[in-house]
C-alpha cells in the first residue's frame, strides 16, 4: 500500500508529522549519533534569544512521578552563535528546521526574528511562556491581549511562517489560540510545560533552586490532548500537539484530536530514538487500518 505521511504547515511540506520539542533536543548535534535526523519531519531547536542567557541557578532539573521538572531558564548562547554554528549543522540533513524564539521584552523577540529572517530556516516558533519583565514576570502567553499584541508585532517583521507556542497555564486555551490566530499566527503549538514544584521532605527545602519548574512527561498527556482538542474547535490554523508523547499511539491520539503534527520532548531523554520509533509506529498504524493519507486522521474523532 502506498502511504502519504506528509503534512503541510503554512506552506511548508513536512515528510511526516513528527518533530522534536524545543528544549529537549538542543539543536540536533548532540542527538545526531543516535537519531537519523533525515527521518524526522522537522527539528525544533532549543530556544534562542537576542543575547546569551546563562539560565537559572542549579539544581534545575528533578525527576518526579510520571515525568520531570525543569527550571533551566532557556540557557542558550544567543542568536549570533546559533546562526553561525547550529544552522549550518542542521542544513546537512533532509529535514525542516524550526527555530524556537524567546525573549523578555517584545523588542527582544523582534531582534531575534529580524536576525533569523535571512537565515536558511523554514519556520519560527515563538515561545510566549517566557517571563515578561515589563509585566512583573507574568508570561507573555498568559494574557490574550498581550499574546495578540506580541503576535501582531512579530507578524509585521517576521518573513517566515510563524508558530505561536501556547502556555497551558491559562483559564481558557481556546481564547489564547483565537488571539494568536487573529493576530496573524500561521500555526499554534501546545502544550508548553505545566507549572510544578517538588519539596525534599528530609531537607525541608525546595528541590529546584527556582522553587518551581516546568512539569513535562507522560503524566501531562491527558491534559495536553484535551487542550489540543479544544484548540482544534477554536481555530482554523494548523496545530502542533505535544505533551507526554512517549510512543506512536500517543502521537496518533494527538492527531485524532486535531493536531496536524506532533512534537516529542521529554522522552528524548529516556530513549534518544523515540522520534524515529514514533515515525515508524505511525506508518505501521496506517498500514494496519488501511489509511492511505495521514490527513484522514487529523481531527478524525469529530468525523
Amino acid at each position: 500500500m502506498i502511504m502519504n505521511t506528509s503534512v503541510n504547515i503554512a506552506g511548508v511540506e513536512l515528510k511526516n508529522p513528527v518533530m522534536t520539542a524545543s528544549g529537549t533536543f538542543g539543536s540536533g548535534a548532540e542527538y545526531s549519533e543516535f537519531v537519523d535526523l533525515n527521518k524526522l519531519g522537522a527539528v525544533v531547536t532549543k530556544g534562542v534569544s537576542a543575547v546569551p542567557w546563562p539560565g537559572n541557578p542549579t539544581p534545575r532539573v528533578a525527576e518526579v512521578y510520571g515525568g520531570m521538572l525543569n527550571a533551566i531558564g532557556l540557557q542558550n548562547p544567543g542568536v549570533d552563535v546559533f546562526a553561525s554554528r547550529d544552522i549550518p549543522f542542521l542544513q546537512q540533513f533532509d529535514t525542516k528546521v524550526i527555530v524556537n524564539v524567546c525573549g523578555k521584552t517584545v523588542e527582544d523577540y523582534i531582534a531575534v526574528v529580524e536576525r533569523l529572517n535571512e537565515e536558511p530556516i523554514d519556520m519560527m516558533e515563538i515561545n510566549l511562556s517566557c517571563p515578561n519583565v515589563k509585566a512583573g514576570a507574568l508570561a507573555f502567553g498568559q494574557d490574550a491581549k498581550v499574546l495578540a499584541g506580541v503576535t501582531s508585532a512579530l507578524r509585521m517583521v517576521c518573513k517566515k511562517p510563524m508558530i505561536i507556542k501556547l502556555s497551558p497555564n491559562v483559564s481558557n486555551i481556546g481564547d489564547m489560540a483565537r488571539a494568536a490566530e487573529s493576530a496573524g499566527a500561521d500555526a499554534v503549538s501546545l502544550i508548553n510545560t505545566l507549572i510544578g514544584m517538588k519539596i525534599d521532605i528530609n531537607r525541608r527545602k525546595f528541590v529546584l533552586a527556582n522553587k518551581t519548574g516546568g512539569f513535562s512527561g507522560p503524566a501531562v498527556k491527558p491534559v495536553a490532548v484535551r487542550m489540543v482538542y479544544e484548540v482544534a474547535q477554536a481555530v482554523q490554523i494548523p496545530i502542533i500537539g505535544m505533551g507526554g508523547i512517549a510512543n506512536a499511539e500517543d502521537a496518533i491520539e494527538f492527531i485524532l484530536a486535531g493536531a496536524t503534527a506532533v512534537s516529542v520532548g521529554t522522552m528524548n531523554f529516556v530513549d534518544p530514538r523515540t522520534t524515529e520509533k514514533v515515525v515508524q509506529g505511525i506508518e505501521e498504524y496506517m498500514r494496519k487500518y488501511d489509511v492511505q493519507d495521514i490527513k484522514e486522521l487529523i481531527g478524525a474523532v469529530n468525523q
